[in-house]
């Protein structure tokens, strides 16, 4: 009788320090997973103060090209991407699947763009245009180029005293850029 006192003890301190190493490792864990969501909550934190007050350039699309002008200057600038897409539903004032509003970024500056429902009296204008820096001769060229297809050319690229080598276009969409070489 008392080899099986002995024996139920031994197990039961085995089975406590067993049970106190799972306790262990599930409160590391937890601790783990509460610094994760700190560091998770510090960076959204910090996300929102950063474009809380940033401006955003803003085109409206009266003739349903949001998508195809987001689509092609994401593909002709570096480093650039769409944010988020939201898009008209069925019974909307606009083709159903058409952009709504989306945010997509240029090279770290900031775009938005929809398709508008209502036809405005005003539309894009040159006297509101993107101003871009080029590094190189190479970068301005290959910008110039594509964003001057199917658009039209307000000054070529050359000297105008002001720069040593500027133009501006207005792209295929009714988008103002000037493209300056830095």
């Amino acid at each position: 009788m008392r080899h099986i006192t002995l024996i139920t003890i031994f197990s039961l301190i085995v089975l406590s320090c067993a049970n106190h190493e799972k306790e262990q490792a599930q409160i590391s864990e937890i601790e783990n997973l509460k610094a994760e969501r700190d560091s998770l909550t510090n960076i959204l934190t910090e996300h929102k103060k950063m474009t809380e007050n940033q401006m955003y350039r803003f085109l409206t699309f009266q003739d349903n090209n949001a998508e195809n002008a987001m689509n092609f200057y994401i593909e002709i600038f570096e480093n650039s991407e769409i944010i988020d897409v939201k898009r008209w539903q069925k019974e909307a004032p606009v083709e159903e699947g058409k952009i709504m509003q989306a945010t997509f970024s240029l090279n770290g500056n900031l775009f938005m763009c929809s398709d508008s429902p209502p036809i405005h009296d005003w539309d894009f204008t040159p006297a509101v245009s993107n101003f871009i820096e080029c590094k190189s001769e190479s970068q301005q060229d290959n910008l110039f180029t594509k964003l001057s297809e199917n658009g039209t050319i307000t000054m070529p690229l050359n000297n105008y005293g002001f720069s040593e080598r500027f133009g501006w276009v207005i792209d295929q969409y009714g988008i103002s850029w000037q493209l300056n070489l830095n």
